[in-house]
């Protein structure tokens, strides 16, 4: 047995985590506390000078606008720690900054203005240090012991969940008997706790340093490659991420139709997705200028962004579980004292139960009878499930449609499925993102796996948008269903389509080991 294969097998769980653990606990409950009321308190308070009619629309926008911030600002946060303060500084002062946003949602409970520079703060901070909590985490581990690493993904995403719980089963109660300021100053309480639990394990950390200004980055190699002229090879890949170009330029045209938002998140996923194909096209053209690591480097982060654009669509159906499924609830029949928004409780309870289950019976047993649940797989089949949970979920429209109760607890069955599909995807990602991102963009990887969550929701905007078109809604009258209940069958559909690109794409994908060495 080998020096490192000994070492690894005495490995013990580094002595800082739980301090990371535990402010993720406290900044979920923070966050998922003010986002499980945000749509009840839109409907029933801040967009009560809309006509009625409209509310619920505005409502879900708004949410879905904000999603795609909290989702956005990850680029933005991974790229100062990688470049300039490092993952621990950026971390700590942006939830300053997060506390900030909390207060103002407390403070300007009535006025719109307040409450959305609340918001965009809340965005800017979560959002900023979003990747850089999961990326720190596997920073404090090495080859020796990064065996240990996924049970603590696991038990991260796990004390995520447990947050998560506590805040959808009593934020809505709060909310209704002791009103915004109170409902909304809680959150931001607990994400106090959670930046001083973190500032307190400071000494105990190991902090990998920002990188240096790299001649061979990632931006400098695609930029060599779809720059370098080839005497006889015509520039396809330059024409096509030029093509890429053009279309985003398009897409800011649409700001009066879609919103600036939608727009802007729609110019950058036709200049990553085009910008990306040119330069697969053309990326052995930087052979010679840059060194092979880096080339080979730009090429499997090209390969991951394929997984994560991939993924995209079972984030579209996730996040509507805190838009859609809570106005379906409002339909529903349910006990005078329950609130529609704490069936949400759900999601994170059933994540609790199925993470241990998973890892101590289903994969065990699953490997037991030959079948090996690779993270790839776990991946295309969590898409997959959350498709049939829309399918559950659009029938369950289709009868309240046609005029019968649904008790709320109808509800469970698509929690379950959304859920089981969730941790197959989301927890199985976090680990998925580190281990295949080069040593020099861990925060960056990590921002663009949380950005194919804005795309998600960037699917739902568009959506919604094209709905609003008085021909495309003629045109789904004539399928003798609601807009709601179509809707409902489109994302299921787009979500299982996704699942088969997956599952075709995971068969020639190489995997790659890009923990950092021991020390």
């Amino acid at each position: 047995m080998t020096q490192s294969a000994d070492r690894a097998d005495t490995a013990q769980m580094p002595k800082q985590i739980p301090y990371i653990i535990a402010n993720e606990g406290c900044e979920r409950f923070s966050f998922y506390g003010m986002r499980n009321i945000l749509t009840p308190f839109l409907i029933t308070s801040l967009l009560l000078s809309m006509p009625e009619s409209m509310r619920a629309g505005m409502a879900k926008e708004v949410f879905h606008t904000f999603v795609i911030g909290v989702y956005f600002f990850p680029l933005l946060g991974g790229w100062l720690a990688d470049r300039f303060f490092g993952k621990y500084n950026t971390v700590f002062w942006l939830s300053l900054v997060y506390c900030c946003g909390h207060a103002c949602l407390a403070i300007f409970e009535d006025n719109r203005n307040g409450f959305y520079t609340g918001l965009f703060l809340i965005a800017l901070g979560s959002g900023g240090i979003k990747p850089l909590v999961a990326s720190f985490v596997g920073d404090q581990f090495d080859q020796t012991n990064r065996k240990l690493a996924q049970k603590v993904f696991d038990g991260f995403y796990w004390i995520i969940n447990f947050g998560s719980f506590f805040a959808s089963l009593l934020m809505p109660i709060f909310l209704k008997q002791l009103g915004a300021a109170i409902a909304f100053g809680i959150p931001g309480v607990l994400m106090l706790i959670a930046t001083i639990i973190f500032w307190s394990g400071r000494t105990k950390y190991v902090y990998v340093k920002p990188a240096a200004k790299d001649p061979h980055s990632f931006l400098n190699v695609v930029r060599t490659a779809l720059m370098t002229d080839v005497p006889g090879q015509a520039k396809s890949g330059f024409f096509m991420a030029a093509f890429g170009g053009l279309l985003a330029i398009g897409a800011l045209f649409l700001i009066p139709k879609i919103g600036i938002v939608a727009a802007l998140c729609l110019a950058l996923v036709l200049v990553l997705g085009f910008g990306g194909m040119g330069a697969w096209m053309q990326l052995e053209r930087a052979r010679g200028i840059h060194p092979d690591v880096a080339v080979d480097g730009v090429r499997s982060v090209l390969r991951i962004l394929v997984v994560f654009a991939l993924v995209t669509p079972f984030w579209s159906l996730f996040d509507q579980k805190a838009s859609t499924w809570v106005l379906q609830a409002d339909l529903m029949t349910k006990p005078s004292w329950f609130q529609s928004a704490q069936m949400q409780a759900l999601n994170p309870m059933l994540v609790m139960l199925l993470i241990p289950f998973n890892n101590l019976v289903l994969y065990p047993l699953l490997k037991r009878m030959g079948i090996e649940l690779t993270a790839l797989r776990r991946m295309g089949l969590g898409i997959a499930f959350s498709g049939l949970a829309w399918i559950v979920v659009g029938f369950m429209q289709l009868a309240i449609d046609g005029g019968n109760a649904l008790q709320i607890t109808w509800q469970i069955l698509p929690y379950a499925l959304l859920t089981f599909g969730e941790v197959l995807v989301s927890a199985t990602g976090l680990e998925f993102a580190y281990s295949q991102a080069p040593l020099a963009m861990k925060g960056v990887i990590m921002s663009f796996w949380n950005l194919s969550v804005t795309i998600g929701n960037l699917w739902v905007l568009l959506a919604n948008s094209s709905v609003k078109s008085e021909a495309v809604t003629e045109q789904i009258k004539t399928t003798g269903m609601s807009v709601t209940a179509f809707q409902m069958f489109f994302f299921a559909g787009f979500a299982l389509l996704a699942a088969f690109l997956f599952a075709l794409y995971a068969r020639s994908y190489p995997m790659l080991n890009n923990y950092r060495q021991a020390e």
